[in-house]
């Protein structure tokens, strides 16, 4: 097959089922857009990075989308974007500025076109102190528990004055040091941990300060695809006590806490501390953020206060996350970008 003077390849693989459940599903979406006359048909224009293209357009991923009438087209960007496609959807994560001008460009010229998701609202979560202003702003609490931010402090410029500022923000140690900007790079998902005041001078700005919680060294990253949300177990940085923060001082990096090896969810762990986070407040969660940010793709990383029930904090947000590592992604993301599709056409035949 081709389209625009571009091959597609017919993926020859043999697919994977995994039960009667899934088979329904994909047998009530056929039959749905069967009554309703829409095509199967979905050109997904992507423009990715290559890690991103790698753990994301995973075989089976490509054959279940295919199944579902997804066609992958990889975006040039060598060449004006109007020229290609054409695309119901435009799926991207690369990074700089020419990039995303281009994109909102083409978006505003082309409303026809999901961009997911617009590069406007994408800049929220590239600062680390406006991505949790809206989780604040929201002073979310309910009858299934309260959702804050730790207690936090920018540092943009001299590391001389940390300790000083840090007294007068009346922060408590330890503190955790993640870099303010967040651009897809390594050195943007460091990770510190400083036990003592003195130590601090030692960071780099620009960068975020935040309060350790401690949370029984577990994290709840909750994937968010659209409507769908998924929630798993990672390990993360252990309690500390009194008695450790009086033995210690300096500031020691930690290793990246995300990854798919540091799953907890087989792990033999305190029922208190195992626990996921209740539904409903995840789904309210969520569905503010969506709303405020603008965005479709993205997760959330919370933790809770250890020796409480209800008590979470929200750490971190990332834009279009290593989807890869979620259980279920693949049938998850190509359900949503046909929903997507039949949305569209839904309208336009209204």
């Amino acid at each position: 097959m081709r389209l625009d003077g571009v091959e597609i390849k017919e993926i020859e693989y043999e697919e994977e089922t995994e039960g009667g459940e899934e088979m329904n599903s994909v047998s009530n979406s056929d039959s749905l857009s069967t009554n309703l006359g829409f095509s199967r048909q979905v050109v997904v224009g992507y423009a990715l990075t290559t890690k991103k293209r790698q753990s994301f357009l995973q075989p089976k991923f490509e054959v279940i989308a295919r199944n579902k009438g997804i066609i992958l087209v990889p975006i040039d960007q060598h060449r004006p974007l109007a020229d290609q496609g054409p695309f119901d959807i435009v799926l991207h994560k690369l990074l700089g500025n020419e990039w995303s001008q281009v994109l909102e460009d083409f978006r505003l010229k082309h409303p026809d076109v999901m961009v997911l998701d617009p590069p406007y609202a994408i800049q929220c979560v590239r600062n680390r102190q406006s991505m949790l202003e809206d989780v604040a702003a929201l002073d979310l609490a309910d009858s299934y528990g309260r959702v804050c931010v730790p207690k936090q402090l920018v540092i943009e410029k001299d590391p001389t004055l940390i300790p000083a500022e840090v007294a007068n923000a009346g922060l408590k140690l330890p503190l955790v040091s993640k870099p303010l900007f967040v651009d897809g790079s390594a050195k943007s998902h460091e990770l510190f941990l400083a036990y003592d005041n003195v130590s601090l001078s030692k960071l780099e700005p620009p960068l975020i300060l935040q309060e350790f919680v401690n949370h029984g060294g577990v994290m709840f990253k909750v994937y968010v695809v659209g409507n769908s949300i998924t929630v798993v177990r990672r390990f993360s940085l252990p309690d500390v006590c009194k008695r450790e923060l009086s033995k210690y001082a300096g500031v020691f990096q930690f290793p990246r806490v995300s990854c798919a090896a540091a799953s907890a969810d087989e792990a033999d762990l305190d029922p208190g501390v195992a626990e996921l986070p209740p539904r409903p407040m995840l789904e309210r969660l969520v569905g503010e953020l969506r709303r405020r940010m603008g965005l479709q793709l993205f997760n959330i990383d919370i933790i809770r206060e250890h020796g409480t029930r209800d008590l979470f904090y929200v750490i971190d947000i990332n834009y279009f996350p290593g989807y890869g590592k979620m259980p279920g992604y693949e049938n998850i993301f190509a359900d949503f970008l046909v929903g997507l599709a039949d949305s569209k056409q839904r309208k336009q035949l209204h």
